[in-house]
């Protein structure tokens, strides 16, 4: 008896052991040799990763779960600032997104925060505010990965040579996903769209799209009588027969709009979740995606 409970209190130990090494492997990332870059939320993480791709001594993660979505009205949680205490760089989009970025800065104001949206022209929104959501563009999204990449040279000098490097490969990707997309949607005769809420003005400015309509203008916020009623008329009078939901949200109103109008309803992703392990080339992948929903539903 003394033997099985010697061995069951040794094998405990090995759990116990063993669970906190898997807790380690979470936020690894103490060595003082070590730079350490947190991203914001998933468009953020993908550009920075890219960027910051095999370069010995530079790790990169993300702060939010992947599934979180835009940050609007996000709420740091307290492992939120223990990984961002641990930071030597933070990656946000700006532009308004971080809702919470004051707290950051007067909690550590010594932590070395990068704005990749910094400068850009912005949009203005049915409400009248900026909208933040520059990287749906993919023009916008080049600018966010130049914007990165001279920032992470200034803050971490050393690895210039890789960051450009990784940079310059990464753009060009872009660049072309860019081209070939204005090359399938050239003759596309159909140009109004109704949209989910206000997360593609810079994709339809790109693209040449017009939209009419957007159904919650504050995402998860389900549209008043009147709003319904606004996006219907909108709908009747373009003669449009195109709703884009967002895989992020619930249909719901999308699908009582089209049951009144006619209208068919396809998804498009403005890529802001993604699956936790997230290859480098997942926002072109998405893209991609969304130019053959696009095709499908403006042909």
């Amino acid at each position: 008896m003394k033997k099985i409970g010697v061995l069951l209190l040794f094998f405990i130990l090995l759990l116990s052991i063993a669970a906190c090494g898997r807790n380690a492997e979470n936020i690894d990332f103490e060595q003082d040799d070590e730079t350490l870059i947190v991203t914001s939320f998933y468009p953020m993480y993908i550009f920075t990763g890219n960027i910051a791709a095999n370069i010995e001594g530079v790790k990169v993660v993300n702060m939010t779960e992947p599934q979180t979505g835009c940050l609007h009205d996000y709420q740091l949680v307290p492992a939120d600032l223990k990984v961002l205490e641990k930071a030597d760089i933070f990656v946000i989009n700006g532009a308004g997104m971080e809702s919470f970025l004051e707290k950051v800065i007067s909690q550590l104001p010594d932590l070395t925060i990068i704005e990749a949206a910094k400068d850009m022209d912005l949009l203005v929104d049915g409400s009248g505010e900026e909208n933040p959501h520059v990287w749906v563009s993919i023009s916008g999204a080049i600018q966010e990965v130049k914007n990165i990449t001279e920032g992470l040279i200034a803050a971490d000098p050393k690895n210039e040579a890789s960051y450009r490097k990784n940079s310059e490969e990464y753009v060009k990707k872009l660049e072309n996903l860019k081209n070939s997309m204005h090359e399938a949607l050239k003759d596309i005769k159909t140009k109004d769209i109704v949209t989910f809420h206000e997360a593609f003005p810079y994709f339809a400015h790109e693209f040449g799209l017009n939209i009419v309509s957007v159904i919650e203008r504050e995402p998860g916020s389900e549209p008043s009588a009147g709003e319904l009623a606004d996006t219907i008329k909108a709908i009747n009078d373009a003669q449009t027969k195109v709703i884009f939901a967002e895989p992020q949200y619930s249909a719901k109103a999308a699908e009582s709009i089209a049951a009144q109008t006619g209208a068919e309803i396809y998804v498009l992703d403005p890529v802001v979740t993604g699956p936790k392990v997230a290859e480098l080339d997942s926002y072109e992948k998405t893209m991609e995606e969304n130019l053959e929903t696009l095709i499908e539903a403006l042909k």
